[in-house]
């Protein structure tokens, strides 16, 4: 038989044994659980720096869209002002042309053999003109 104190001593490595493997276990689930917290605070991380780009990019995209709409506009305003001064300058230097053809037409029609007899008559109205202020004078003379 058994004596008590052997008794004793295989209770208490029995005992020493079932703490040992409930310690073994009690590690491994803290281990796991650590494991995990670990794992969903990367992956909480990672979500929260997606969810920041993404908040990001779409700040960027729509405070680049209204720039590009406001510059857009100011190009275009621009556009429209050069278009209209152009067309001004344009039908100012079309007045001068078309001034110019005319003095030329009205030289050309002068130069030719062919003279206007616009030219004729007032050449013929110069000259009465002197004879009347030639016969004034002797009008006043006789007077």
């Amino acid at each position: 038989m058994e004596t008590p104190i052997q008794t004793a001593v295989q209770t208490a490595r029995s005992t020493g044994r079932t703490a040992q493997r409930r310690s073994n276990r009690a590690f491994i689930v803290f281990l796991i659980l650590w494991v995990m917290l670990i794992g969903a605070g990367i992956a909480g991380a990672k979500m929260y720096s997606d969810h920041l780009t993404s908040t990001m990019t779409a700040d960027i995209n729509r405070q680049t869209n209204i720039k590009l709409t406001a510059m857009q506009k100011q190009y275009d305003e621009r556009l429209l002002a050069v278009e209209s001064s152009y067309k001004n300058e344009i039908a100012a230097l079309q007045g001068k042309v078309d001034a110019l053809n005319e003095l030329l037409t009205f030289t050309k029609d002068n130069a030719s053999a062919k003279t206007d007899n616009s030219n004729k008559l007032f050449t013929q109205l110069s000259e009465v003109k002197k004879q009347l202020d030639e016969l004034k004078k002797n009008l006043d003379v006789l007077k």
